[in-house]
């Protein structure tokens, strides 16, 4: 995310009421169902896995709430299964933006994605209208500045770019290189606020400020929908 902190989001949901806790668990459980279907349900043979079962411990995600989205995952669970899905639009002031989904029916969510867009100014988009715009990449936040040493051994474990933010610093990798900069950055006694795949833009585009309102509506209403995972954008 570029002009919408990332840090904003992680810090209002771990402080959700209980109602919208209940919801981010929901997700947090899906998020886990998925890489549990496509790695398996050891954490540790599947690093995706551990990284969704690290993140759903950090937000104080009940264990067995855990254990029952490894349990769908592996298929002991029959309750339905969840896929992955990727929605592409505009929002005020043109902003390419990337909704990434979790769901037990594509076709519901893909009305659903469509009726927010429309309704909040903006507009969904044909398949690869948008996502050209974006690059997936490894994103792990650290809740600290770096020092040049912490910085050269993320470099070598291949880190290729740092955002220094007031709420501590972003760290950008090429994706085969994502397991390695993530094990150097436990190596170094470093906890992540939040780390996992993202959809980072290639360049940036400038709004206004009556753009910028109405884009925080349309991503809010986005963020309540239960399929929505993630938002990515490409505002300044």
């Amino acid at each position: 995310m570029s002009g919408h902190s990332k840090w904003a989001t992680i810090k209002r949901a771990k402080g959700a009421a209980d109602v919208r806790r209940g919801q981010l668990f929901t997700k947090l459980a899906r998020g886990i169902t998925i890489v549990v279907r496509e790695g398996g349900g050891d954490p540790a043979m599947n690093f995706k896995l551990r990284l969704e079962i690290d993140k759903a411990r950090s937000y104080n995600m009940p264990k067995d709430g855990i254990d029952r989205a490894i349990a769908r995952g592996v298929g002991e669970d029959k309750s339905g299964v969840i896929e992955e899905a990727l929605y592409e639009g505009f929002g005020p002031g043109n902003v390419g933006m990337l909704v990434a989904a979790a769901t037990d029916n594509k076709n519901r969510s893909a009305s659903d994605i469509k009726h927010i867009f429309s309704k909040n100014n903006g507009a969904i988009a044909g398949s690869g209208s948008v996502k050209w715009q974006f690059e997936q990449k490894g994103v792990v936040r650290v809740p600290c500045a770096l020092t040049e040493e912490q910085e050269l051994a993320l470099i070598d474990a291949g880190a290729d770019d740092f955002k220094k933010e007031e709420e501590g610093t972003t760290i950008y990798t090429a994706v085969p290189q994502f397991r390695a900069v993530s094990e150097a950055v436990a190596k170094l006694g470093l906890t992540p606020a939040d780390s996992g795949l993202e959809w980072v833009p290639k360049e940036t585009v400038a709004i206004d400020d009556e753009a910028r309102t109405k884009l925080d509506a349309l991503r809010e209403a986005l963020d309540a929908h239960d399929d929505v995972q993630d938002i990515y954008s490409n505002e300044l």
